[in-house]
């Protein structure tokens, strides 16, 4: 019998799952699906999880292997121990724009107090070794982006990264670290000052346990939560291999709005970027207001809280009036039929309705589906 202190018995169960050996979140959620709830998988006998399609005998033995919940115990106690957050992709709080995809991770672990869900939110990704130009072109960028309340994610590594998040703390806005480590250490060291200054609205993120080290496989993993993250993403410089190039190819499979800034012909810096414009991977971006334009932001200074829905209805920027007026001729539509209709780009049809939904005025259904919410 394993002790859970104060603890909900999905996250200690789904601690515990994403440590069995050859169960990943694709498997994991299979596998809950079939048993009922994450607790029920371990309860479940070995015969039975072995006729569980993908599963069969092995992964059933390592499921009955009590390794992986006195692991959980142990995790759990760090949590409490050091002030973590953990939340599991069956929670609330998980952030929605991950729960779209079933690669992502069944647990995340988090230093700080970000919003998950915040409205907009914009990946800034480039090379550890930028060009003076480079970290201007990211710093200019996020200036720009802070009359349009986003929050900027980024991977805290050396060059774009930390430059982004360092503009975004000087123009105050959030900003969230992904890292591919655990939370016992911040890699690169030399970052750890930076992380300090990320409180308040910001903070840190990884899907890896406490003290798991920054192993080299375990970067491309933190990119696509980077990419899951982000209405949009932008690449300000890149060569034309490494993690930057492999974060924006899981946004472009994630239907995200990449955009990558353009360099000089010759440039090593700019090659990737050039790479991804000419296979048509990613808008070319000038300047902010390339970004803008394309997900049809509008600065947010109105003051949304509180108000009846007519209040609201009232304050529509226009393209939430046209997704209001759609859905009032058909009550009830999936998002890529409104995405179809309204001529929008999956990111920005995602952002909105997520907006929206956070205002109270329509209300999201299983499949991806949305209403408009009368009550």
């Amino acid at each position: 019998m394993f002790y859970i202190c104060r603890v909900d018995k999905q996250l200690f169960h789904l601690i515990a799952l994403s440590q069995v050996p050859k169960v990943g979140p694709i498997l994991g959620r299979i596998l809950v699906g079939y048993c009922g709830s994450p607790e029920a998988v371990f309860r479940t006998s070995i015969r039975d999880l072995a006729r569980i399609p993908q599963i069969g005998l092995l992964i059933a033995r390592n499921i009955h292997d009590s390794s992986c919940l006195r692991y959980a115990e142990r995790e759990i106690g760090i949590l409490e121990k050091e002030g973590i957050q953990g939340i599991h992709y069956l929670d609330a709080r998980y952030p929605q724009r991950l729960g779209f995809f079933d690669e992502s991770p069944l647990v995340i672990y988090i230093r700080g107090n970000p919003d998950l869900h915040h409205r907009r939110i914009v990946g800034v990704i480039g090379t550890r070794s930028p060009s003076p130009a480079g970290r201007v072109h990211a710093q200019d960028l996020i200036e720009a982006l802070a009359p349009y309340q986003v929050m900027i994610v980024s991977g805290l590594a050396h060059g774009i990264d930390s430059a982004a998040h360092q503009a975004a703390l000087a123009h105050g806005i959030p900003t969230l670290g992904i890292l591919g480590h655990g939370l016992h250490t911040i890699y690169p060291a030399a970052h750890r000052s930076l992380v300090q200054k990320m409180t308040g609205d910001n903070g840190i993120m990884t899907e890896f346990p406490f003290s798991t080290i920054p192993d080299r496989e375990n970067f491309p993993m933190r990119n696509r939560i980077i990419a899951a993250l982000s209405d949009a993403l932008v690449v300000v410089e890149s060569k034309e291999k490494g993690g930057s190039m492999i974060t924006a190819e899981y946004a472009n499979r994630y239907n995200k709005d990449v955009f990558a800034i353009p360099g000089r012909v010759q440039d090593t810096h700019s090659k990737g970027c050039h790479q991804l414009i000419k296979r048509h991977k990613a808008h070319l971006l000038e300047h902010a207001e390339d970004l803008i334009e394309m997900m049809r932001w509008e600065p947010s200074g109105k003051n949304t809280g509180g108000g009846c829905q007519a209040d609201l209805f009232q304050e529509l920027e226009p393209h939430e009036q046209a997704v209001v007026s759609t859905l009032s001729t058909n009550p009830e539509m999936l998002i890529d039929q409104l995405g179809f209709q309204l001529q929008m780009p999956p990111s920005a049809i995602s952002s909105i309705l997520l907006s929206m939904e956070f205002k109270g005025i329509i209300r999201s259904l299983p499949g991806k589906r949305y209403i408009l919410n009368h009550s």
